[in-house]
């Protein structure tokens, strides 16, 4: 996600650095080689932009009148959008269709565990009391209904799971973080330990009363912090291995924290995968040479919040300094960063349970995952998107059979996992990085003693390396180079993968891909959103065919299908920079959105889409300078929640001073189906 706060030096660009400099094809140019029609985005970008073409997929129809939907044979009524859309605002709050309620909920720093210690207005709370409270910067998140486990659907109580992706300093501490150049070259190790604290993840048990109004189950078992100090297990492929070797964890077993965490994914057995994606900042190493973990990722001389400086001899702060301190890595902490970049799988009913790192779904800086429908006797299957320009998206195909009866975290320890690369004609390919595959293995055989991009390749030690290194066996499998892969969604009637591609300001600029103005988006600022249909609807297939589900913008922005606009935008649907995605159990499309703040969009924004159609309504706008992200209902589709992150001001609360990261529950004022 594009990452904004208050504080000016946390801003993109430095926040997500290029650090693919791979000569891969880009997204970008096998879109314009698919080209059949040009067709003008209309406004101040006036920039060319490609029709989606020929090729019609198996999966996804474009006929407003195909009355039985795409394959799949769902009927479009499933997915009517009955509401009237809002218009764009530039309010400090949160607007919902007219027949629609909205409220806040679990703001940061609600207590949920220990002894509840109450939030403080004028942000006097301590690191403890933060480890006891809700987490800052909401993000992913779901609802498991209470029931789940014993096969039943509650929709009044439930197990309400999400991310705390970073931290607003200014408003976390009473005045403001203590920076170390003011202070002797140390921070405060309190002020340390609540950052450290209001990341993670928070489990919290809710219930709705007879009244409709949902609250905390305060001294449920359940009630959970994870933060960034939460001891975890390794699992997978990289359990083990000497680059995950530290003080800590001699055997390269076990790691601390889990830190960045975007977006998520429920898993078919009924726990919550969350995704660790910009966790590179938060670690410095005054080594000269870095090694390839680290330069293909932007690990420094420069963190982030500077926790390495903590004024404590502590190790769960000094860890946080990379750098090669001791004889070997099993006596300092040069290897800490290897040990993040993973999707966390965490049990929200099992309140004593270990977090694993799964380390067979790769190492990068991870959106979330998706996980295809599970079939009995058959793989698992999940996709991730790599959430910086010019990187990948992902598949992993597990190796064992999921069978519902005994399925578990296990199923994600073995497979084999795949990169795309989106060919020219519409079709794609899944690669796989296994020294096991042939093909795989002759182009790193070939690579060996070549640069790929800014890195001396001398080969993979074994697959372990090959996970921990990632990208770099993504480049040299061939992938192609996408504008920021965030969330993914498939939808539950046809099977057909969804991705939205947030944007890529770098896209055609000197020194970068694809500078010619036939690019489909040069400079691409408002992003667009892909999707694909696996090869005969399996979602195990090594090929799959794809195409444009819509490109954003402003006014007039065309979506062309077969030399006709399926989708032209206006006043109720423009939006810029897709970000979140999530179907809901009925089959409608969310479309959420981190972008700029300007005219004519104003605020962020979710929307609602129907996949067979192709319609796009506005139906929510959050408050100033917020992103609106992660989205969840109960199961009866009647109660949505909502996450609004960094937002500005004295937002949801003008009597206090700090802005608080919210949950907002959206409900039918008539009680009905939200979105219908």
């Amino acid at each position: 996600m594009a990452k904004h706060d208050l504080d000016p030096n946390y801003l993109d660009p430095n926040y997500e650095p290029v650090v693919n400099h791979s000569d891969n094809t880009s997204f970008a140019h096998v879109l314009q080689a698919r080209m059949q029609r040009r067709t003008l985005m209309k406004g101040s970008v006036g920039a060319a932009l490609a029709g989606v073409m020929g090729m019609g997929l198996a999966g996804c129809s474009d006929s407003d009148n195909d009355d039985n939907g795409s394959a799949g044979g769902s009927a479009q009524s499933d997915t009517e959008l009955g509401f009237k859309p809002v218009a764009v605002s530039n309010e400090n709050r949160v607007v919902v269709p007219e027949g629609y309620s909205a409220q806040t909920f679990v703001p940061w720093g609600t207590p949920i565990t220990g002894d509840y210690p109450e939030y403080r207005p004028d942000g006097t709370n301590t690191g403890a009391d933060q480890e006891n409270q809700v987490g800052m910067h909401h993000d992913g998140l779901h609802f498991f209904p209470i029931d789940q486990r014993a096969g039943g659907n509650s929709s009044t109580e439930g197990l309400l799971v999400m991310n705390h992706e970073y931290i607003n300093q200014s408003a976390l501490h009473a005045n403001g973080p203590t920076k170390a150049v003011d202070n002797g070259g140390v921070r405060p190790v309190d002020e340390v330990r609540k950052e450290v604290a209001a990341h993670g993840v928070s489990v919290i048990h809710i219930k709705r009363d007879s009244n409709g109004t949902w609250d905390v189950v305060f001294g449920s078992p359940f009630n959970r912090r994870i933060t960034g100090n939460t001891e975890m297990d390794i699992r997978g492929p990289a359990r083990g291995y000497s680059k995950l070797v530290t003080v800590y964890s001699p055997t390269g077993t076990e790691t601390r924290g889990t830190l960045n965490n975007c977006a998520m994914g429920p898993t078919p057995w009924g726990t919550y995968l969350t995704a660790e994606e910009n966790w590179h900042g938060y670690f410095a190493t005054a080594d000269a040479q870095r090694p390839r973990e680290y330069e293909r990722h932007g690990v420094n001389d420069n963190s982030r919040y500077d926790w390495e400086l903590a004024d404590t001899d502590a190790d769960e702060y000094m860890r946080f300094n990379v750098s090669t301190m001791g004889a070997s890595a099993a006596e300092d902490y040069r290897n800490e960063a290897n040990t993040y970049g993973y999707m966390v799988e965490i049990d929200p009913f099992t309140p004593e349970s270990k977090p694993q790192k799964r380390t067979a779904l790769g190492r990068f800086g991870h959106e979330g995952v998706i996980f295809a429908p599970a079939k009995e006797g058959e793989p698992v299957v999940c996709y991730s998107g790599d959430d910086s320009r010019f990187e990948y998206i992902y598949k992993f195909v597990s190796s064992k059979s999921y069978h519902a009866a005994t399925a578990g975290g296990y199923l994600l320890d073995e497979g084999t996992l795949y990169v795309a690369r989106f060919n020219d004609d519409g079709s794609g390919d899944w690669l796989a990085l296994d020294l096991k595959d042939a093909e795989f293995a002759s182009k790193v055989s070939a690579a060996q003693g070549t640069m790929v991009g800014d890195i001396q390749f001398d080969g993979f030690e074994n697959q372990a390396d090959v996970l921990v290194n990632t990208r770099l066996a993504a480049d040299i499998a061939g992938a192609t180079t996408m504008d920021r892969p965030e969330w993914g969604a498939i939808d539950p009637k046809t099977g057909d993968v969804y991705f939205t591609l947030t944007n890529n300001s770098n896209r055609g600029k000197e020194g970068y891909d694809d500078v010619n103005a036939a690019n489909p988006i040069v400079e691409n600022a408002t992003g667009h959103i892909i999707r694909w249909t696996e090869a005969g609807s399996d979602h195990t297939a090594t090929s799959f065919d794809w195409d444009i589900f819509v490109f954003a913008g402003e006014q007039g922005t065309e979506t062309v299908v077969d030399g006709e606009a399926v989708i032209t935008l206006d006043d109720t649907n423009i939006f810029n920079s897709p970000d979140g995605l999530w179907f809901d159990y009925n089959g409608r499309l969310w479309i959420q959105t981190d972008g700029s703040w300007a005219p004519p969009y104003e605020n962020n924004m979710m929307l609602a889409a129907n996949p067979v159609t192709r319609e796009i309504k506005r139906f929510f706008v959050g408050p100033q300078n917020c992103e609106v992200t992660g989205v969840v209902t109960t199961p009866d589709v009647k109660t949505m929640f909502v996450n609004i992150q960094h937002p500005r001001g004295n937002w949801p609360d003008p009597s206090e001073d700090r802005p608080r990261d919210a949950t907002v529950i959206v409900t039918r004022d008539d009680g009905g189906v939200v979105g219908a």
